[in-house]
């Protein structure tokens, strides 16, 4: 069976969508920026006997990502989903940050998203079957959140574009909007979040949606 990869393989939503697909059967593949994140991650999968393999790269650098997917697929195989979870998170209102600074961001919140799509996407469209799901956030524009606020509106155009051109395929192309803060115990529970990455993967085509609202 093929398996999945997830870019941005942390804490919290990366890793309980990487147990969810584990439990399921599917080799996992991870990639993080930092290598002692992306091992943590893989040692939750080893121990509910999953098989996890892990490269490290930055989302922003199109050639460390490129090859990361890359050797993932050569160690498990083409993958089945891509899972996009990378985000730079944090407060800047509006004029309050650099335009290098919101370029920076938006490298990561949707270009990174965007490289990856583009690399394994062709694939899935080759083999007829295929997921490419993005975590998304900020269901309403927020003006203490301007950086985030545009990557999120970038993402939901992103997966229009990847649909229409890959849909037809057989690529259901969906983000998972998550409307607060991620934490364990609480209505925005990352094991509770997971659960929509699998169905959303499991869809028949006839019914697929290019967008969940985790609203809590």
């Amino acid at each position: 069976m093929a398996g999945a990869v997830i870019v941005g393989a942390g804490p919290g939503i990366g890793q309980a969508v990487a147990l969810r697909f584990a439990r399921e059967g599917l080799p996992v593949g991870l990639v993080a920026r930092s290598g002692a994140t992306a091992e943590a991650v893989a040692g939750a999968v080893r121990r509910i006997g999953g098989k996890v393999a892990v490269r490290t790269a930055d989302s922003t650098d199109e050639q460390a990502l490129r090859a990361a997917l890359d050797g993932l697929a050569e160690e498990l195989g083409q993958p089945d989903v891509l899972v996009y979870n990378a985000a730079l998170i944090r407060p800047d209102a509006v004029g309050k940050s650099s335009a290098r600074e919101q370029l920076d961001a938006w490298a990561v919140n949707v270009v990174g998203a965007l490289t990856a799509a583009a690399h394994v996407a062709p694939g899935m469209a080759e083999r007829g079957r295929g997921t490419v799901l993005v975590t998304g956030g900020m269901p309403e524009p927020k003006p203490e959140y301007v950086s985030l606020s545009l990557g999120k509106a970038g993402v939901r155009t992103l997966v229009t574009l990847l649909d229409q051109t890959y849909g037809a395929a057989g690529v259901h192309a969906a983000s998972v909007t998550v409307a607060g803060a991620v934490a364990p115990g609480t209505a925005f529970d990352p094991d509770d979040i997971a659960e929509h990455y699998w169905r959303l993967h499991t869809q028949p085509r006839g019914a697929w949606e290019q967008e969940v609202v985790h609203g809590g």
